[in-house]
């Protein structure tokens, strides 16, 4: 039997993901993070963006996207602390379009740095729901 590692996807609203699985993949703030069995411990700050989990067994892989938050490994566990966890197949492309269309425009009409940030926030939070969605997508 394939080495396998508990992973824990959860929000302040609920649990989303509880398994085992062989690998899971997450946004960090400097790129991608794969994380296996016994994988050294760690504590990092994630990006929004997906997080894909392949379950032990050989079941399809599980995505997530999360807002941001933080991640905590230890050998034989994973935990995401997300702000915002929504299953994949629950986020909606017309209300991400539109989000990034609004936070687009609201880049160009701002003129305080707390503004743009905010909006470049926004921005970065759309492009990843529909980076989401695409693999999704790309998946079926």
């Amino acid at each position: 039997m394939a080495h396998t590692i508990h992973v824990d996807v959860v929000s302040a609203e609920e649990q989303i993901y509880s398994g085992d699985a062989e690998f899971v993949i997450l946004p960090g703030m400097m790129g991608e993070l794969g994380i296996y069995p016994r994988h050294t411990p760690l504590f990092t700050q994630i990006k929004p963006g997906s997080v894909r989990i392949k379950p032990a067994g050989g079941a399809a892989e599980e995505l997530v996207f999360v807002q941001g938050g933080y991640l905590e490994v230890q050998p034989n566990l994973v935990t995401v602390l997300a702000d915002t966890a929504i299953r994949a197949k629950d986020l909606d492309e017309k209300a991400a379009l539109e989000a990034k269309r609004s936070a687009e425009e609201a880049m160009q009409n701002k003129t305080s740095k707390e503004e743009i940030a905010t909006a470049e926030a926004e921005l970065a939070m759309a492009v990843a729901q529909l980076e989401a969605i695409r693999r999704l997508r790309n998946r079926a």
